[in-house]
């Protein structure tokens, strides 16, 4: 038997909003990566990468980002063109589009095109107005379902995925396996740290009659 190891508790209600932070992201982890592109009610396109992401139910079909607005409680493009237009798509990020989404991560002013800047093309989405980075392997077009805020600056983003788009070299449209591997996701980490998601291994959940029987 292998003997536990020692632990130290943190009690968050004597920790600053930042050491919060950095316990969280840095036992969170890896964390999925959204690329997010919406639309202002203008017509300016923008583009914001979000680790606290993740798919939540597949009936409906819900994902949630965790956006966190300024200090002075102004929203960021992403949180304010979502209000606006109900609209986003998510972008999975993989390895070859990371230092393009960082681009992205810089804090322009809402009236700079970070696509642009990050050098990205894309289409006009099928069923959203966001547009769809091409280079993504995966992006899945979301309608506003709702927003919770949880705090001064902070809000939840829940959106319904109305249809994705999937790199044809990494699905099978027969069975719909998505080929992890050529997906080449990655993850964030603590800190600035990402991970990618290369090494992989398979486990098999058994069933009680399984469990049962194993000896």
């Amino acid at each position: 038997m292998t003997r536990p190891s020692s632990h130290t508790h943190f009690d968050f209600a004597q920790l600053t909003e930042r050491e919060r932070y950095k316990i969280l992201i840095g036992t969170v982890i890896p964390r999925p990566v959204a690329l997010v592109t919406t639309v202002s009610k203008d017509g300016v396109p923008n583009a914001g990468p979000f680790s606290f992401f993740n798919v939540l139910t597949h009936d409906p079909a819900i994902v949630a980002i965790g956006v966190e607005n300024y200090a002075d409680m102004r929203f960021k493009d992403t949180a304010r063109n979502i209000r606006e237009t109900g609209e986003f798509t998510v972008h999975i990020v993989d390895d070859a589009l990371v230092r393009q989404m960082e681009i992205c991560a810089i804090k322009f002013g809402p009236e700079v095109d970070e696509l642009k800047e990050a050098g990205l093309d894309t289409t006009p989405g099928l069923m959203v107005r966001s547009p769809r980075i091409l280079a993504a392997p995966a992006a899945l077009e979301c309608r506003r379902h709702t927003t919770l805020q949880v705090g001064p600056a902070r809000e939840i983003i829940l959106g319904e995925v109305l249809g994705v788009y999937v790199r044809s070299d990494a699905v099978d449209s027969s069975n719909l396996h998505i080929d992890q591997q050529m997906m080449d996701a990655v993850g964030r980490m603590g800190g600035h740290t990402y991970t990618r998601t290369r090494d992989q291994f398979d486990i098999k959940t058994l069933t009680p009659e399984e469990w049962a029987a194993r000896e």
